[in-house]
Formats: structure tokens, C-alpha cells, sequence
């Protein structure tokens, strides 16, 4: 009968464990990558935006010296 018990209680911890460790690991990969997409994103749009600015600066310079 004892070892019956310890039997039981061994399946229950193993049981457990088991159930627990199916958890929420794909929820959490799948947030992940769709947070590294979104910043990825805005990024990519910053350095866009950057470079324009970039652009239209150095042609505002040159108009500049033409004009002046």
C-alpha cells in the first residue's frame, strides 16, 4: 500500500510538471516576433525619414549658394 502512495504521488508531481511545461511558449514567441516586426518597422521608417531630410537639407544648402 505505501508503495502505491509513492507511486500515485510520483505520477501527480510528473503529471504536473508535464501540463505546465505545454504552456504558453508559442504565445510568447509569436508576441515576440510580431514586437521585433513593429520595431523593425518603425525603424526603418525613421531611418527613411532621416535620410529625406538629409536629402532635402544638403538641396536647400545648394540652392542656397546659387542664390547667394
Amino acid at each position: 500500500m505505501k508503495s502505491m502512495k509513492v507511486l500515485f504521488v510520483a505520477a501527480a508531481l510528473t503529471a504536473s510538471t508535464l501540463a505546465m511545461a505545454t504552456g504558453g511558449g508559442d504565445r510568447t514567441f509569436t508576441r515576440m516576433e510580431s514586437a521585433r516586426k513593429v520595431s523593425m518597422e518603425a525603424f526603418q521608417v525613421a531611418q527613411k525619414q532621416k535620410a529625406e531630410a538629409a536629402v532635402a537639407e544638403s538641396k536647400a544648402k545648394a540652392t542656397d549658394r546659387t542664390n547667394g
